[in-house]
Formats: C-alpha cells, structure tokens, sequence
C-alpha cells in the first residue's frame, strides 16, 4: 500500500503537475489568464507603405536595431506581407549607401592606442 502511494507522488513530482507551475518551469506564473492585446501592423492601420520608400531613412530607421539588424517581426509588430516588404526596401537602402550595413559598435574594455 505505501509502495503504491509513493509511486504516486513520484509520478505527480516528475510531470510537474503542481499548482501554480507551468511545465518546463520552475517559478509560479503569476496572472497566467491575463491577455495581451494583439499588436496591429502601423503598415496596414495607416496605410503608408505604398508612400514609403527606400529614400525615406528615418522612417526605416525605426525597423533597425543599434546594431543595424532588421527588427524581427514580432518586436516590429508588422503582419508578414508588411515584413518582407520593409526588409527588402532596408536591403535596397543598404545597398545605395543610405542605412548602414553594420551600426555603430563601441567595445567596451581598454582602448587602443
């Protein structure tokens, strides 16, 4: 009989169905039914990238990283058609010198000399 109840709360321990935890997880997941409203293209709520173009930098800016990587999708908040539009007019401002390929880097530590 105690065989049969240890062998149970070896199986609840292992699957991690405790409550409050999530599997994979190891802190208590606080307002776990809360839900975030869903992120809307700015592309398809103006409806401004027919008028955005390569030439128009500062508005691309706001889709590269300090680093000058393109934002993904999910940071942009921007619908997959929007997405790879906007990648490829960075790529033509890139290649006609307007966005850098690389941003600006400063390592910190010792400086040269």
């Amino acid at each position: 009989m105690s065989e049969a109840s240890d062998n149970e709360r070896k199986s609840t321990a292992r699957s991690g169905r405790s409550s409050g935890h999530i599997r994979g997880s190891r802190t208590r997941v606080r307002g776990a039914n809360i839900r975030r409203k869903k992120k809307t293209c700015p592309f398809c709520h103006d409806r401004v990238l027919g008028a955005l173009d390569y030439k128009a930098v500062d508005r691309l800016k706001r889709f590269l990283t300090d680093r000058g990587k393109i934002v993904p999708q999910r940071v942009a908040g921007t619908c997959a058609k929007h997405q790879r539009r906007l990648t490829v007019l960075i790529k033509r401002a890139r290649m006609m010198a307007l966005l850098p390929y690389v941003g600006s880097f400063q390592r910190e530590g010792r400086e040269r000399s």
